[in-house]
Parts: C-alpha cells; sequence; structure tokens
C-alpha cells in the first residue's frame, strides 16, 4: 500500500524534516512515519496500515505537497516472504511447460504475479523486460527529470533510485521495484516527463515481483502505452553498446537577453542541482544559478538561496554607491554590525516557523494600515460566575479559563458586525464577508508562536469551547496540529492576561482584518456616579484595517464587546 502526504488544507507545501522508521521496520497503524512541517507548525504522518516499510518515495529535508507519494508499505507480513520465495527456482520439474505472460499489458502483469509458483527452474531463471514508468503525479501534468542514478548497463536492486523528478511544489525519488540489469534509458536529465512516460526497461528474474510494477500502470491502457512508446522510440538513437541519447526536442525560439543567464540552470548541466521554480525565478531575476551555494537536501538550490544571494548583491552595491542610500518601499537599510567586536555573542538561529512569523509580520505592518483602539470591560459578574463553575469543569476534566468567554463574546460581537469577519479581495475592489465563524488564539510554544482555528466557534457552548482550546493548545506544544486546524481564521484572540500587562497593539493576522489583544485584568476603583466602587476591569486592544473598518465600526464592536463581557447574560438575547 501506498502512503501519501494528506490534506495540507491551503498550504501548497511542506518540509520533511524527520523519518521516523527505516525500510524494513514493522509498524503499526497510528506509528508515525515521518514529521512535516509547514511555515506555521509541524505534524506527525501516520502510517494508516499496519506492516512492513518497503521503500521510501522521500528524504530529509524533502519539500512536499498534497498527495505527494511517501512510502509504500507491505500491509502483509507473508506479502514480504512470498516475494523473496518467488525469486527461488521451483523444484517441481513438472511444470515446465508454464507460460510467461506478456509484461506489456497489466492483465498480463496480474497473470504472471499469479502463476509464480507454478514456474519451473527453466522459466525462473529468464529474464524479462520490464517498462518502468513514471507513477501516478496526481493534479501534475509534467514533472522534470532532475537527477539519473543509473545507467545502461547497471545493475539494479529493489529500492535503489532510478531518477528524481520536481515539480514546481515537490521532488519524488522514484525507486527500482526490482532488481536487474538496466538495458535502456528512456530519459534524460532536463526531460519533461508525465504519468506513465517510460523511463527505462530492466531486465529480471523477478517475475514474482511483477506485481509491485503493475500498481503504478493499472490505470493504464496498454495500447496506449505501446503507442507512446513507439512515439518515443522514433525519436531516439541507439549506439553500438545499447545506450540512448537524449529524445530530440521541439526547436525553440532564440531566448531574449532577460533570459540570457538561464543557460547556466540548464538541467544540461548536472552540477547545478535546482527545480523548474527556482530555475524560473533565477530567470526573472537575471541570476546566473552557478554562482550560488545551494543549501537544500544534497546541496540543492532552494528559492531562499537565490533571495538571499539577491540580497547581498544588492547590499554590495549600496555600500559602493555611498549613504543615502534606502531599502525595499523607500525604507533605510539597517548596516550589518559585526556585534563581536564589543563583547562575547552567540548567534542562536531560528526555527523555521518564527522565521515564518517574522515574515508574516512584516508583510501585514507594511501592507495593512493599523489601527488600534483600546478600552476596559468590567468582568467582575463574569469572574464570579466562572469561579463558581469550577467544580463542574472539574467533574468534566475541563479547564475553564476567561478565553472561552471571550471567543463566545467575539462570535456574538461578529454576528453583530460581521464587517470584521472578512477580508479585503486582492485587487481592493470588494471585501469578502466569510458566513462562517473560525476563532484562531495565538498559543505559545517552544518553536514560536502559532494560531490554531476553532472551526464554527460560534456554533458552540461555553464547555464546547473549553475542550476545543485546550485540545488546540496540547496538540500546538506538543507539535501534533494537522494542517486543517491552521488553516482558514476569520478572526484572531490574542490573549496575555496569564503574562501581565496593561495593553499592546497586535497586529492584524491577514488575510484576517481584525484582532483582539487581551492584557491582565486588575481591581480599579470606577465610578459609578455615587462612588467609587472595585471593579475588576479587563483591558482589550482591537487592532484592525483602516481599508475595511474605520474609527466608528471599531468603537461600536469595542463597546458592544465590553457589554457582553460586563454583563454575559446578553449572549442569551
Amino acid at each position: 500500500m501506498d502512503v501519501r502526504v494528506p490534506n495540507l488544507g491551503d498550504i501548497d507545501e511542506v518540509e520533511v524534516t524527520e523519518l521516523c522508521v527505516s525500510v524494513g521496520d514493522l509498524i503499526g497503524e497510528n506509528d508515525p512515519i515521518i514529521v512535516i512541517e509547514s511555515d506555521k507548525a509541524s505534524m506527525e504522518v501516520p502510517a494508516g496500515v499496519a506492516g512492513v516499510i518497503q521503500s521510501f518515495a522521500i528524504s530529509l529535508g524533502d519539500v512536499v505537497g498534497e498527495g505527494s507519494l511517501i512510502a509504500h508499505i507491505s500491509v502483509d507480513a507473508e506479502e514480504t516472504v512470498a516475494e523473496s520465495e518467488t525469486q527461488k527456482p521451483s523444484v517441481d520439474e513438472s511444470k515446465t511447460e508454464a507460460p510467461i505472460a506478456d509484461v506489456g499489458s497489466p492483465a498480463s502483469v496480474s497473470d504472471v504475479a499469479a502463476s509464480t509458483a507454478d514456474e519451473s527452474p527453466s522459466s525462473t531463471n529468464q529474464k524479462e523486460d520490464l517498462d518502468v514508468l513514471v507513477p501516478d503525479l496526481g493534479d501534475i501534468d509534467e514533472v522534470e527529470v532532475i537527477e539519473i542514478g543509473i545507467a545502461v548497463g547497471d545493475s539494479v536492486c529493489a529500492g535503489d533510485l532510478l531518477l528524481v523528478l520536481e515539480s514546481d511544489k515537490a521532488s519524488m525519488e522514484i525507486p527500482a521495484e526490482v532488481g536487474g540489469e538496466v538495458i535502456k534509458l528512456a530519459v534524460a536529465v532536463g526531460d519533461q516527463v508525465s504519468a506513465g512516460s517510460l523511463i527505462a526497461v530492466i531486465a529480471t528474474m523477478d517475475a514474482g515481483n511483477v506485481a509491485l510494477v503493475s500498481e503504478s500502470r493499472a490505470g493504464s491502457d496498454s495500447s496506449s502505452k505501446q503507442t507512446k512508446r513507439q512515439a518515443k522510440e522514433e525519436t531516439e538513437s541507439v549506439d553500438a553498446k545499447g545506450a540512448t541519447n537524449a529524445p530530440t526536442k521541439k526547436p525553440e525560439a532564440s531566448p531574449s537577453p532577460a533570459e540570457t543567464a538561464a543557460v547556466s540552470v540548464s538541467a544540461v548541466d548536472k552540477n547545478i542541482y535546482a527545480g523548474p521554480a527556482v530555475r524560473r525565478l533565477a530567470r526573472e531575476l537575471g541570476v546566473d544559478l552557478a554562482a550560488i551555494t545551494g543549501t537544500g537536501n544534497r546541496g540543492r538550490l532552494t528559492k531562499d538561496d537565490v533571495k538571499v544571494y539577491v540580497k547581498s548583491q544588492l547590499k554590495q552595491e549600496s555600500a559602493g554607491s555611498g549613504a543615502g542610500v534606502t531599502g525595499g518601499a523607500g525604507i533605510p537599510a539597517v548596516p550589518e554590525i559585526d556585534f563581536s567586536r564589543f563583547g562575547e555573542i552567540e548567534a542562536v538561529p531560528l526555527s523555521r516557523i518564527q522565521k515564518q512569523v517574522a515574515v508574516n509580520m512584516h508583510r501585514s505592518w507594511l501592507n495593512v494600515p493599523h489601527v488600534t483602539q483600546h478600552g476596559k470591560a468590567d468582568i467582575t459578574e463574569l469572574e464570579a460566575f466562572r469561579k463558581g463553575l469550577k467544580p463542574e469543569a472539574a467533574a468534566r476534566e475541563l479547564s475553564l479559563t476567561p478565553l472561552a468567554f471571550l471567543v463566545k463574546a467575539c462570535c456574538h460581537a461578529l454576528e453583530a458586525y460581521p464587517k470584521f469577519n472578512s477580508s479585503l479581495h486582492s485587487d481592493g475592489s470588494q471585501i469578502i464577508v466569510k458566513k462562517y465563524m473560525h476563532i484562531g488564539i495565538a498559543v505559545d510554544t517552544p518553536s514560536g508562536l502559532v494560531v490554531p482555528v476553532i472551526r464554527d466557534a460560534n456554533k458552540m457552548g461555553i464547555w464546547q469551547l473549553c475542550e476545543a482550546i485546550g485540545s488546540l493548545a496540547e496538540k500546538a506544544r506538543n507539535k501534533k496540529l494537522a494542517m486543517d486546524d491552521l488553516s482558514g481564521g476569520t478572526f484572531t484572540i490574542s490573549s496575555l492576561g496569564a503574562i501581565g500587562g496593561t495593553g499592546f497593539t497586535p497586529i492584524v493576522n491577514t488575510p484576517e482584518v481584525a484582532i483582539l489583544g487581551v492584557a491582565n485584568s486588575a481591581m480599579e476603583p470606577v465610578w459609578d456616579g455615587a462612588e467609587f466602587s472595585p471593579k475588576l476591569m479587563l483591558p482589550l486592544s482591537l487592532s484592525y484595517d483602516h481599508r475595511v473598518i474605520n474609527g466608528v465600526d471599531g468603537g461600536q464592536f469595542m463597546l458592544l464587546l465590553s457589554q457582553i463581557l460586563s454583563d454575559i447574560r446578553r449572549l442569551a438575547l
């Protein structure tokens, strides 16, 4: 059974940060096999079935997308034994006439696998030519061959790397599923191939393992496969030693001056390991990839490598042009300082999450015209009510915090003022008002700040919210958040009440248009018209996108929210 990357929500790609098992390991259904990490959180991918790891299709550091092949698991322990036994010659001499089926069609492949137990020594010792095809690519039409690990005449074993394919989103290693000798290589580095394209032909005696190959071609029509193969062979020339040249490609127009830099990133140069997306970025920026050192897996060039190189070149140009040079958007560039001149230092690298949070916050701050309105809510009665519910919360094994009431109150206010539950369209011509309410709650973890989302929070009661908040917080701290837990938020609450402080100005979590900051509550003397009374006051800070929300909207939202928190009975109205 193939194990693939699960649904990633609105995230395009993730990085493989840990391999939890090895080929040959016996695993359970819920055992994690890899750990993937996005810009927001880490996630363990479980096996899904119990069995034995037969092969891996990914490596540590690979960037993969939804549906990418992770590994192949033998779901029956007997399957692994059967594969090894089918390679042994049968001792039954009476069945020497067993025919060898044509492996060109999926149906015949199954026949061969089913008849291996009846084969004679003469039949099992006979090599068969098996076509190795590009596997199913999901919704991707074409991928590029970026690395080839075999040559004509090589002997390969099951699991050996044949070649590496790469799309704009991810890389995929294609392993040999049978052992044998490579008698034909049908692709070259730089070729664009699609699902079902011929990769190589392997002469093998592993007839019992043909069924494994059939899985990758079970959905292919045999006649269409033959047509594809004939079309490819017409464009190939074979030398005296049997090696094939690269397929003839259609003539292309001469490159423009802006594309001249792309010559160095041609896949013909095997010393440059870069995917199509990186090459495209290099062309757009006019960068020579030969001048860049790759920091990815096996020295692979990444988009970040290109961007860092461009920034370094711009810094050098700025330094040479004198003072007064500004950075992006007219902002003066911060000079690089050698702090070690002043004393002892320690360079502590940021985690992947911390880096992405910094990028997201910087982008939001530069693109969103922020306004923050401050206010206070009297939560004296709310706090008394919450403390009175503690015995019931303990019986339910829940932690009843003020955050559950804040989420419920915010949902009530968002229903009254739906503009706060919207997003500004990318062209700025309209706002998208969402009919659902997915409330994000900021959670601090050792790896950085993450914002898991309570989906359909407006449909939950206080106890349901308590359970959801506790579950998400625990998953965040243990790096168990799924991608779906981090996507689709419509409004965010950032509570620093347990830490302290009298207020702060939170940054809007775009594409949302508002965020509520909550500080530490404190007893204060409040004038009620006749005398001062001690009240427990909760500082609130509402930041919003001034392109969508104006001061009157912000004031009305804060007023209603304060009224609800001051008298929680309003939630029943």
